[in-house]
């Protein structure tokens, strides 16, 4: 699998493995996100060099050999400790001793990393380890002594004599066995040796076993079925109600329903339309299991028994299901599971493979954090963008009386000695009504266009970027524009006298406007704002990648720090448009120049004004415009790590937790390539084939 990703998917892949596989994960923990690459072959001189390093024998050609013990304790880890089982030890090394002679050499160790990169790695290395004489088949002798070796046999034998073992290898037992029809005998073997094992404890041939019989079988033969509430509860649940026998038919349907979990949570989200709160009745699921030959009425009664258990409400949620679900995927290797992964990701990246109301439910959520982040940046930031409208605002020179502020210092100055500390929130109670839904729109938007223009491995081109940003842009003008120039006459009217700007009040602003006023300047607006969301969302994304520590991770300092810088080029470069809406929301007073529409008013600024005039306020509009994105940027993606709800969707990028050091394992660092799975290849192996071996001489685990 040598497909690149970025850094935000691999943090996404990584995420969803931990979900699947949390042992892998801690031991990986974070393996370095400047190697993107998973499970990616690794370069042969690197190879070359972990291999001599664990490699203590050499023969007469000075060429170097692993022993097993190199490779399973001293490489791998798979065992510890001196007073190993040789016998376990020849077995687990063999799958990479391919001329069994006992020793690993480096083209073995080469052939062994590329196994792993496999996909069905976990069949692979099962397959080796039965092909003791490395001929490409199994045979019965073969087949029969690693059987025999394995602690479950010893606990309860397997039947070499049955017709299970006459229809695999032929009556003669002298048919060899090919991988895929091995990967079959595997899997077949797991439900014969439960069957066999029924058999042996019915000793009088009755049709049914004790309570205690029935967990010995399932703890040892189906341990990968079972939860910790299952595991817990199998004594009382045998057999069924009030019954202290359990019949061959309840064995095997118990069985079957554990193996049919999933089906029967999509029955669940059928029949709920997907709300997992929702709670089936016995006679629904029965109604809808009809559509299924896998499922019967007993293991549906086997399902609410299980169910009584929990509680008698009769009904069974999807929280129920999910404590009776076997978690098998978390005990598959990373092999196995990286077939899998690349559709999971996808889904999780992209927030597909949801249900409408879910997702409307995720916009929601979105929607309410962006206008408390937006009422945040706007109230910090409020006393730079009314100096920043009052210097836009500031016409030529040639006006008598027109120049009031030399700069935006003074500007600044002036409005605290003339209307005082209060002055600089003139206008914020409707800025307040009407920044939160701008900004939660404009969030919101970016949000689900990202999700929406992710491609197939999560990632998102830069085209995508602008145009999601742009989007959010325009989809923001509905409530800027009314919003802005309410705002702005409100700035600007304590620059007449105090008395008239004690009459200004927003409403009188709204009923002087009226509706259609309230969009006066609206093509600027959408000029300013397309351009500036296109600019600032991707510059915000990529500040973000190069702020994040090592591990990928954003602290708060570094998201404000992300935010801000990339608000600057954003707003600087669409002064111009800003200079222009500005001129033509706010009301001209007498002798000054009016505007009919966004082309004349540019002619006439450049005309009367020169091209400077519409990079006024510029520095203002930095100041402002880059805190106070930088500061709801901050908020936002904070409120989403403090009130996180999974929707099943796409985290902030950089948002997860870095792992602390009791949850970090130690990691070898020589594992390289696709040697970090092996170790759950192996559990892999022992967990879903029950193929776990004696590791000690005494014989105990």
């Amino acid at each position: 699998m040598d497909q690149q990703f970025t850094k935000s998917v691999y943090r996404k892949k990584f995420e969803v493995l931990n979900k699947l596989c949390p042992k892998f994960c801690r031991a990986e923990c974070e393996s370095s996100t400047k190697n993107i690459a998973f499970l990616r072959r690794a370069d042969p001189e690197k190879l070359r060099t972990v291999f001599d390093k664990y490699a203590s024998q050499e023969n007469r050609h000075s060429e170097k050999f692993m022993t097993g013990e190199d490779f399973l304790i001293k490489y791998l880890g798979v065992v510890n400790g001196s007073d190993l089982n040789q016998k376990t030890i020849n077995i687990l090394s063999s799958c990479a001793d391919t001329t069994k002679d006992g020793l690993i050499s480096f083209v073995e160790f080469q052939a062994f990393e590329a196994l792993l990169c496999s996909p069905a790695a976990m069949y692979e290395l099962a397959f080796q380890l039965f092909d003791t004489n490395g001929s490409g088949f199994v045979t019965f002798d073969e087949f029969k002594d690693v059987i025999s070796h394995t602690t479950i046999h010893k606990r309860i034998p397997f039947d070499f004599d049955s017709e299970f073992i006459r229809l695999h290898f032929g009556t003669d037992k002298k048919r060899n066995v090919s991988f895929s029809e091995f990967s079959q005998l595997l899997h077949d073997f797991h439900e014969e040796h439960a069957i066999q094992a029924f058999r042996k404890l019915d000793k009088d041939k009755r049709g049914y076993i004790t309570t205690l019989e029935f967990r010995e079988i399932m703890t040892l033969l189906k341990p990968h079925l079972l939860t910790d509430f299952v595991r817990e509860n199998l004594v009382h649940l045998a057999g069924g109600e009030r019954s202290h026998q359990v019949t061959f038919q309840y064995f095997t349907a118990f069985v079957s329903l554990l193996n049919n979990m999933e089906l029967v949570k999509r029955i669940h989200d059928f029949i709920s339309k997907g709300y997992s709160s929702t709670e089936i009745t016995k006679e629904e699921y029965l109604h809808e299991a009809q559509k299924y030959t896998q499922l019967t009425p007993m293991e549906i009664d086997i399902l609410f028994q299980l169910t009584d258990v929990l509680h008698q409400t009769g009904k069974i949620s999807m929280a129920d299901l999910e404590v009776f679900a076997p978690l098998t995927e978390e005990r598959m290797p990373h092999t196995i599971i990286a077939t899998h992964m690349a559709e999971k990701v996808q889904d999780l990246a992209a927030g597909t493979g949801r249900n409408v109301m879910i997702q409307v439910l995720e916009n929601c959520y979105r929607f309410g954090l962006g206008a408390i982040a937006g009422a945040t940046g706007a109230t910090t930031v409020y006393p730079i963008d009314l100096v920043k409208t009052r210097m836009q605002n500031q016409r030529s020179l040639s006006v008598i009386g027109e120049l009031m502020y030399k700069n935006s210092f003074d500007c600044f100055k002036k409005v605290i000695r003339h209307e005082g500390v209060l002055g600089l929130y003139r206008g914020l109670p409707p800025q307040l009504v009407g920044v939160a839904p701008e900004k939660a729109i404009k969030l919101t938007v970016n949000d689900l266009m990202r999700d929406k223009l992710s491609n197939k491995n999560g990632g998102l081109p830069l085209w995508a970027e602008c145009v999601s940003g742009g989007t959010a842009g325009g989809c923001q003008v509905l409530f800027t524009n009314p919003l802005e120039i309410v705002k702005i006459r409100l700035q600007v009217a304590g620059e007449v006298t105090a008395a008239v700007a004690k009459k200004e009040s927003a409403i009188s602003v709204v009923r002087d406007l009226g509706l259609l006023g309230l969009y006066k300047g609206a093509r600027a607006c959408l000029l300013r704002d397309i351009p500036f969301s296109a600019i600032y969302f991707p510059a915000y994304a990529h500040m973000k990648n190069f702020t994040a520590d090592s591990k990928g991770y954003n602290s708060p300092v570094s998201l404000l720090v992300s935010a801000t810088i990339a608000g600057a080029p954003a707003a600087s470069l669409t002064t111009p448009a800003d200079v222009i809406k500005t001129r033509l929301q706010v009301v001209a007073r007498e002798g000054q120049t009016t505007y009919s529409g966004l082309f004349d008013c540019a002619g006439k600024i450049y005309r009367e004004e020169g091209f400077r005039a519409f990079w006024k306020g510029a520095g203002a509009r930095v100041l402002r415009s880059s805190p106070q994105f930088g500061v709801t940027l901050m908020a936002y993606e904070l409120l989403q790590r403090f009130f996180y709800v999974d929707f099943g969707g796409r985290r902030p990028a950089g948002s997860e937790l870095k792992p602390s050091a009791e949850e970090r394992l130690p990691e070898n660092p020589d594992h390289i390539g696709g040697f970090r799975v092996a170790c759950a290849t192996f559990e892999g192996i022992e967990t879903k084939f029950g193929i776990s071996f004696p590791k000690f001489k005494n014989g105990l685990i």
